[in-house]
């Protein structure tokens, strides 16, 4: 019970939860395409990781102070963990989604090979997936989403 009552930990947790439940209605709205799964999944707006490091900087910020170390390390540690988001993390989504295409392309070329061994192994391959990191705005959003889950939270703290 101790664990409940760290507000930078609860308004962290929070705003993962928050952020990972409002892509289902946002993903809705801007697609008409129902996606329950997006909760459980990375990518997507808002960013999740952003919504957590930027609620817990906010958290520290409330309870040790702006000028405090730990709120030096959370900041730090917040914008390397957006950089990652929206940068490394993106790439690797998009690198993705040019490998299966080439896998797709590949697959098509064997089908029309009668004598190709081992046909089925490249049919059974699984894709990769996409959705890995954020666009910009997602981060910017799960920024914002984080720092407002922590303002509300110690509102109700």
């Amino acid at each position: 019970m101790a664990l409940l009552e760290n507000f930078p930990l609860v308004a962290a947790l929070a705003a993962i939860v928050f952020a990972q439940v409002v892509k289902v209605p946002i993903h809705f709205i801007a697609t008409r395409e129902f996606s329950p799964g997006l909760i459980f999944g990375t990518g997507s707006m808002p960013s999740s990781h952003s919504a957590a490091v930027a609620a817990l900087t906010t958290a520290i910020g409330i309870t040790s102070g702006v000028s405090s170390v730990p709120f030096a390390i959370a900041f730090v540690f917040s914008v390397i963990t957006m950089f990652d988001a929206s940068g490394v993390r993106r790439e690797a989504g998009e690198h993705a989604a040019l490998l299966n295409m080439l896998v797709k392309d590949i697959q098509a070329f064997t089908k029309e090979m009668s004598d190709w061994q081992n046909k089925e192994i490249y049919e059974k391959r699984q894709e990769l997936k996409t959705l890995l990191g954020h666009k910009p705005i997602e981060v910017f959003f799960g920024a914002l989403t984080g720092v407002g889950v922590a303002f509300l939270l110690h509102l109700l703290y």
